[in-house]
């Protein structure tokens, strides 16, 4: 019997000015005449994007929900090549320790996805580096959060420059320029573009890491189409992790906008894989990626909760009674 846990992805549709990816452009920070106002700028940004990522838990916590993805962008230009030397970390310390001490207090679960160009297996020595970069930026979060950052991160591949089988053995060299530190954060998922799962277990088995499991992005790029034939293979990948194995879960947009994510989650497409992974793991926790974020999550609810197949233990999780 599996328990699985549903969780979503960043942003609220019912919290009203909540968003925690506040921003500013360099171009814009370049037009305040004094830097250091245009640094408390930045800093007042990243705590009040902070205290809404606090006020997203709290909305989480009244839900029962306990699996949440914090937006990336929590710090603007806290990696630009041209604010180094920032120590951005210093005027939110409070506002990550207040934010990481509710997530553990109330046991919930809270990762990252970096942005598509954090790219490791690039040929360009410089994208390596600011990939690198805006990693270690996450680990900082993590970190001053009091959040254990082992497999808090996930990442594709990354491109293929013209040549697949190159591209997957030079990310498997530049993974010993990796710190061992940044190594312990990455989870590796398949892409719907590039990378098939069978390509991403490959690298996961090679440099032990857990392997995410992407249902939409395998059908709109695979090499077999039935998953289910490597599923024992996803689940070895996260024998060694302390936290359960994940996956992520979201529909097609239209057969036309195939690989674009829907508003909602198509309830018969995830209980398919429900039905067949039940009992693999004793528990799965699914990332929800639909447009309407925690709606979504809420209306696949209302649909789990009118199944019979389907026993709510909590307002997020359920048991596959079949």
């Amino acid at each position: 019997m599996t328990l699985f846990r549903l969780g979503y992805v960043a942003m609220s549709t019912h919290l009203q000015n909540a968003s925690p990816s506040q921003t500013m452009t360099y171009k814009r920070f370049q037009q305040i005449p004094d830097r250091e106002a245009g640094l408390n700028k930045l800093a007042r940004i990243a705590q009040s994007n902070l205290h809404n990522c606090l006020r997203l838990l709290k909305h989480n916590k009244s839900h029962g929900i306990k699996f949440f993805r914090f937006s990336s962008k929590l710090v603007p230009l806290a990696t630009h090549e041209e604010l180094k030397g920032w120590n951005y970390i210093s005027p939110i310390k409070e506002d990550l320790q207040e934010l990481g001490a509710f997530a553990k207090k109330n046991g919930m679960r809270v990762d990252f996805h970096p942005d598509h160009f954090v790219v490791l297996n690039s040929p360009n020595k410089d994208i390596l580096k600011t990939s690198l970069q805006v990693l270690k930026y996450h680990y900082l979060l993590l970190h001053h959060m009091g959040i254990e950052p082992a497999h808090r991160c996930v990442l594709h591949l990354g491109g293929k420059y013209q040549d697949k089988e190159s591209s997957l053995e030079r990310l498997t060299e530049n993974w010993m320029k990796v710190p061992s530190d940044i190594q312990k954060m990455i989870m590796i998922e398949n892409d719907d573009t590039s990378y098939t799962l069978e390509d991403c277990l490959y690298v996961c088995e090679k440099l032990n890491l857990p392997q995410i499991f992407d249902l939409h992005h395998h059908m709109a790029n695979h090499a077999d189409p039935q998953w289910e034939n490597h599923w024992s293979r996803v689940v070895k990948t996260w024998s060694h992790s302390k936290l359960p194995l994940k996956m992520h879960i979201s529909s097609p947009k239209s057969d036309d906008a195939f690989k674009s994510h829907a508003d909602f989650v198509d309830p018969t497409m995830f209980l398919d894989f429900v039905e067949k992974v039940n009992g693999s793991v004793s528990q799965i926790d699914c990332m929800i990626e639909a447009k309407q974020k925690d709606e979504a999550l809420f209306r696949l609810v209302e649909a789990l909760e009118s199944d019979t197949r389907i026993e709510m233990k909590s307002e997020s999780t359920f048991i596959w009674k079949g």
